[in-house]
């Protein structure tokens, strides 16, 4: 007999009532609120992994636009747990359900006995357990804003798929997206225990306990009990599936095709990512240099070089092996971070921090998914190779391989570098065919293998302030492997780094003045220990959009195979002027060199404060309309200056001087002066900023020369040209970008600052206000320094014959011109007075075909030209 109806309604009304009048009870599912006890043992547990805060707020952005399902690679609920738990704690969107996941050890003991309730009475009701993709409960959850979480490798997952036919997540997914029109956005992520890379065989402990890829349970909680500090959360780009949906190629692709390309699509970025973090595989150096020297095109090189040189070939592969020993680099991950330890002690010792772009940061860490980096800085410092890699490290990218000079080989210190990952290259290739094959090899060989790479395209170190023009040798051998199909692409990132103040400005000083270069040595490193004790404000590290390759050279004609050498020399000319103008247009304008460059402009011997802040607030005005960066210490300019000259007073760079007040009335004012020996110190920080005002600099000195408060903007265009020509070897500029253009955007920032006024009735012309005199000399005062040297080297080729005097000499004979002149107050700016700009002007002259007396027309021509622009100076003084 069965129940009565009425015992039966009863029990049926307490079911429903236990289970809230729906079966949606699964293990799959973990709630908003967790058991108290569970949920306070995890969150201590988890509390000290690493979540990015700008991967925090993306995805904070990203469940506003639609739906968040995360991906990870291999099935873990420890995973499933750490996200929920984690990002509920950070405000995120946190995974609520969890694809094919069950979680018993987790729940609340009354859900518990709900699910089991609800599997039971589904099970009488209906002959099955309830099923969450047919019910329709994924659906649900998801429409209404509840994050899910699925894994991508499942070691049971073609037995459920295949034998049991079971629901493929993936498949459930692109059928839900077809229905609703909210994009799903798929987010793979990690958590990773290590950023060292993979280097095979496995190890015992990886047989036992999983790898450091797809730890076991035992390591991932070992991990999280012992060093939590360890683990961190890394998330690659998310795939939008209505996008992905849309895409031509899916259009017409069954269900099944689809989610296996989705899948290996998913599969592919968390790879890629992965490696982007820990770097690829590494070999040892024997391994290397074995697929080097057995590298099919390489063996023949070797024989046809050893034919032409009449030798065995055995010696030749001796030659390129003892070549490659001088090259290669020794990367130790622990060496390196080992290296990371020590430094992070010094620069917090040394420096008030790092101002590190974060946004730039993290576009170079998508682009290191695609292909391959070459990071490109600007080189002030030798911390400049730590600093990068330091932070780089620091934010999960691996060390880069540096190329460094031969120079920096020395004993000890060379064995250290290579185990850092630097690799060493001579200053010049000539005449050292199978060595510059050797070495062309090598860095083939890195980027075939995935490595990231590192070079400072100045080839030296800025001697003042301002990037030097690009040496475009190893941009050609990269250009080379790309072409020669080491990498599918390959991402050139250019990077700025600067200093509020530079550890080896007396070193350079020393250097600019004309004193040799002393050689890098152990005893020089010993001796330089004395800069630990120094306090050298802050370090700005900012990065450009990485530039790649392959967009670079698409729809190039000819195309990059075809290229003749000549072509294929200016293309690696175009990506290196590229390269700089990305790296000048990224630069931190610091108060010190703002400041700098205010006192060395302002036209007389002495200036107050007031004075100076009139330049200052022209120059920030210009500034602003270029979309400069600036250091955090221009917020407030007025108490910025203010800091920087009490900085430079106690730095004997410019003296205070009191003035009384005239009858008593007037109240004291305090005055500054610059001391003639400390101008080229200035000069180094003036030019950390310059190049934001070479275009004005042009361009207001082509209105100046024109003598007269009208002119038409398209007169200024030849003038600007010649300037740009004039001074190519001191200046990079924008080989996008025309005179013209140039031209108009300075014009509409004048305007902007009210120096000029368009003509109410003629198009094309400008009036010079009254006050914009003054601030066009402001501006046009950055080349003065430049004109005086180069008139300087003029002076001498107008002296002697070309044959007279070897190069060493006739610099030299400039250097003694220029102090003679320079006292007899021809000369009025000792920065002229510079080796480094000495050797600028000798060597546009000299490609101008000026390199001698004998040249006394063109002579005649650039002295009248130079004396024609220093005029504008005098006469608006």
């Amino acid at each position: 007999m069965g129940l009565p109806q009425r015992i039966r309604e009863t029990i049926r009304t307490w079911v429903d009532v236990a289970l809230q009048h729906h079966h949606d009870h699964y293990t799959c599912s973990l709630p908003k609120r967790s058991g108290f006890l569970s949920s306070l043992i995890l969150k201590s547990l988890f509390s000290d992994v690493y979540i990015n805060p700008t991967q925090t707020a993306f995805l904070k952005s990203l469940s506003k636009k639609g739906i968040i399902v995360y991906a990870s690679k291999y099935k873990s609920r420890f995973e499933y747990l750490f996200y929920h738990i984690r990002y509920k704690e950070e405000g995120m969107p946190f995974p609520e359900i969890g694809f094919e996941y069950r979680i018993l050890l987790w729940q609340k003991i009354s859900r518990l006995a709900r699910i089991i309730l609800a599997h039971l009475d589904h099970l009488i009701r209906f002959r099955a357990f309830p099923n969450p993709y047919e019910s329709g409960f994924f659906k649900r959850q998801m429409e209404t804003g509840s994050a899910a979480f699925l894994s991508l490798i499942d070691p049971k997952g073609f037995y459920h798929h295949f034998v049991k036919a079971k629901q493929d997540p993936l498949k459930y997914l692109i059928e839900m997206q077809r229905t609703i029109d909210r994009p799903i956005h798929i987010v793979p992520q990690w958590i990773l225990f290590s950023k060292r890379p993979h280097r095979p065989p496995r190890s015992l402990v990886d047989v036992f306990f999983g790898s450091k890829e797809n730890p076991g349970r035992l390591r991932r909680w070992t991990v999280i009990l012992r060093a939590p500090q360890k683990a961190f959360v890394e998330i690659s780009d998310p795939i939008n599936l209505k996008g992905f949906l849309q895409e031509p190629d899916n259009l017409d692709r069954g269900l099944e095709p689809l989610s296996f390309r989705l899948r290996n699509r998913l599969l592919d970025h968390m790879n890629r990512h992965r490696q982007s973090i820990t770097g690829p595989a590494l070999k040892t150096p024997v391994e290397l240099k074995e697929l080097i020297l057995r590298d099919e095109h390489f063996r023949n090189f070797m024989k046809q070089y050893a034919e032409s040189q009449n030798k065995d070939v055995s010696e030749i592969y001796r030659e390129a092996d003892g070549y490659l020993d001088e090259i290669a680099a020794n990367y130790s991950v622990g060496f390196v971070q080992t290296l990371i330890t020590i430094f992070g002690w010094i620069w917090k010792t040394m420096f008030d921090g790092v101002t590190l772009d974060m946004e730039g940061l993290n576009r170079v860490k998508r682009a290191a998914t695609k292909a391959p980096l070459v990071f490109v800085p600007c080189h002030k410092s030798h911390f400049d190779y730590l600093i990068l890699n330091y932070l780089l490290f620091r934010n999960n990218m691996p060390s880069p391989h540096i190329a460094a000079g031969r120079n920096m080989a020395f004993w000890p210190m060379g064995t250290l570098f290579r185990k850092g990952g630097a690799f060493f290259l001579r200053r010049t290739f000539r005449g050292a065919k199978l060595y510059a094959a050797v070495f062309a090899r090598y860095v083939h060989m890195l980027i075939k293998q995935g490595f990231n790479i590192e070079f400072f395209i100045e080839g030296g170190r800025s001697r003042t302030g301002k990037l030097v023009l690009p040496k475009t040798g190893l941009v050609s051998i990269l250009l080379d492997a790309y072409r020669k199909g080491a990498c599918p692409d390959l991402m050139f990132v250019p990077v700025y780094i600067g200093y509020d103040r530079l550890l080896e400005e007396g070193a350079i000083f020393r250097e600019l003045e004309g004193a040799e270069k002393k050689q890098e040595s152990f005893w020089e490193l010993i001796r330089a220990r004395k800069v630990l004790k120094s306090r050298c404000g802050r370090i700005y590290v900012q990065f450009a959009q990485p530039i790649s390759t392959k967009a670079l050279v698409s729809g190039a004609n000819p195309s990059l195979q075809d290229m003749e050498q000549t072509e294929f020399q200016a293309l690696g000319r175009n990506l290196s002027h590229r390269i700089i103008s990305a790296i000048n247009s990224i630069s931190v304008v610091t108060a010190q060199a703002l400041t700098a460059s205010a006192i060395l402009n302002y036209p007389k011997l002495r200036f107050s404060k007031e004075e100076l802040m009139v330049n200052v607030e022209t120059y920030l005005s210009y500034l602003h309309a270029q979309k400069a960066r600036f250091s955090e210490n221009i917020g407030d300019p007025r108490n910025a200056v203010e800091n920087v000259l009490a900085m430079y007073c106690d730095r004997k760079f410019i003296g205070r001087q009191r003035a009384k007040g005239q009858d008593g009335i007037a109240p004291d004012r305090e005055w500054y002066v610059v001391w003639e020996n400390k101008r080229l110190n200035l000069e180094y920080y003036k030019n950390n900023c310059i190049h934001f005002f070479v275009p004005a600099a042009y361009t207001a000195l082509a209105i100046l020369s024109y003598d007269a408060f009208q002119f038409s903007a398209s007169a200024l265009h030849s003038d600007y040209d010649f300037l740009q020509d004039f001074f190519k070897y001191e200046f990079a500029y924008d080989v996008d970008k025309t005179p013209g253009y140039m031209v108009r955007k300075t014009l509409k920032a004048f305007i902007d600052d009210a120096i000029l006024m368009p003509h109410r009735t003629l198009p094309d012309t400008y009036n010079i206000t009254a006050a914009g005199f003054r601030k066009l000399l402001c501006f046009a005062s950055f080349l003065k320094t430049y004109f005086e040297a180069y008139w300087v080297v003029l002076k001498v080729l107008q002296t002697y014959n070309r044959r007279d005097m070897v190069k060493k000499e006739r610099l030299k004979k400039i250097r003694a011109t220029g102090n003679q002149l320079y006292k007899q107050q021809e000369i009025e700016r000792s920065e002229a007075l510079s080796q480094i700009n000495y050797e600028n002007g000798l060597t546009f002259f000299n490609f101008k075909g000026i390199k001698g007396a004998e040249d006394k027309e063109e002579i005649e021509f650039y002295t009248g030209v130079v004396q024609k622009y220093l005029g504008c100076f005098a006469v608006h003084k």
